[in-house]
């Protein structure tokens, strides 16, 4: 039956199939080239019964492997392009998506330990030195990681247009890179939330090294309890976790956090085909209460809070990018891992990585940059000042 599959499906690019009897079999040609090699009957069963979640759970229980897990699944997503559900399935999903998305107070502190709260030296071991959980900025001639989150940080810098003494909330600041270089480079007073014991011990312990306690106030606090108003919140990276039934809620409270004259700076993971559901696999081992949004989503919510949408960017691959970087960083320290968290650990952690990248490439997903004010006056009228480098770090 697995065979039938990839004949009928592989159009672009070579797969090589590699039975645990010997038998080998080859689909295709040219590139991108990959090679699947299975070890036990229960994987080619599993994976037509449900592709979209036991690929990643057969791979993780070492049912199959293969010498290149980027190249397979080059072959495989860019063939098999969109996700397998249909029908019944499908329609049982998106009735079930607000129970997926369940992300009230308790559930979201939960659904981030699962996540942030697994190991700090994890993070350390493929992010860069600042921590950059989110995705980097590559223009032309970038050349590695580092400098491409720094640039990441001074274009979101350039769009809060930060004068020296503003407030800002960060909203999901991570280990606090973000709410340290507005501190450094803007001379901001910088809040930052997040629902992560971990990250915020980290990310106070950084701000305390640098000398930034009075500018700097890390807070193991939820965005809807927040009391102050702001001349600038950000949030990156954190929109993901918030769900569709809680957009409103969300955008009211930026405008609600805003002062009248503040700007706002949304990063976020988003799709560009329309609203879907989460990967059954990511929802369920990497990011539970997990989605990623649709444009048309997004902008209705922003939309019925009365906010303004100054500015839109799309970046698309530089995620892509990113992740391929982490991949590379995790396979260089993947032996002292399994020696720490063990191989079925390390499995779903490269797959994580693997089949990310792989999205951002064939599944249609990038990252969306909405600067967002009470007032329209508020932003620059052009995008003169994007461009500018004097200052930035860039």
């Amino acid at each position: 039956m697995l065979e039938q599959v990839l004949k009928d499906g592989i159009e672009r690019g070579h797969l090589r199939l590699e039975r645990a009897d010997g038998r080998v079999r080859d689909f295709g040609a040219g590139t991108p080239a990959g090679v699947l090699q299975l070890h036990d009957n229960r994987a080619e069963r599993r994976v037509i019964a449900d592709p979209d979640f036991m690929l990643g759970q057969t791979y993780m229980d070492a049912l199959w492997s293969t010498p290149d897990l980027r190249g397979l699944l080059a072959v495989l997503m860019s063939n098999f392009a969109h996700e397998q559900a249909t029908g019944a399935k499908r329609a049982t999903q998106q009735l079930l998506r607000p129970l997926q998305q369940w992300n009230r107070r308790a559930a979201s502190r939960r659904n981030v330990a699962h996540h942030y709260d697994l190991d700090e030296q994890l993070f350390r071991r493929f992010l860069d030195s600042d921590m950059q959980y989110s995705c980097a900025y590559w223009p032309a001639g970038t050349a590695d990681l580092e400098t491409a989150q720094a640039q990441k940080r001074a274009l979101i810098r350039r769009k809060l247009c930060l004068s020296p003494g503003q407030s800002v909330l960060d909203i999901g600041c991570g280990w606090g890179g973000l709410a340290i270089e507005l501190a450094e480079q803007a001379g901001a007073q910088v809040v930052g939330l997040t629902l992560s014991e971990a990250q915020a011990r980290v990310a106070r312990d950084r701000v305390r090294a640098r000398g930034l306690e009075d500018q700097v106030d890390i807070r193991l606090q939820d965005y809807r309890d927040v009391p102050e108003r702001f001349d600038r919140i950000v949030s990156v990276g954190m929109f993901e976790h918030v769900g569709v039934q809680y957009y409103d809620a969300y955008f009211a409270g930026v405008r609600d956090h805003l002062t009248p004259e503040g700007i706002a700076l949304i990063h976020t993971i988003g799709r560009l085909a329309r609203p879907g559901v989460t990967n059954p696999w990511i929802r369920r081992y990497i990011f539970p209460g997990g989605y990623i949004p649709a444009l048309s989503e997004v902008t209705a919510a922003v939309e019925r809070q009365r906010l303004a949408t100054t500015d839109l960017e799309v970046l698309r691959l530089h995620y892509g990018y990113t992740l391929a970087e982490w991949y590379r960083r995790f396979q260089a320290v993947r032996d002292d891992v399994v020696a720490e968290k063990g191989e079925r650990f390390c499995r779903m952690w490269e797959f994580y990585l693997a089949v990310s990248e792989a999205a951002f490439y064939y599944r249609g997903l990038v990252v969306f940059h909405l600067q967002l004010t009470r007032e329209p006056a508020a932003a620059p009228i052009t995008r003169d000042y994007l461009h500018e480098t004097a200052h930035t770090g860039a």
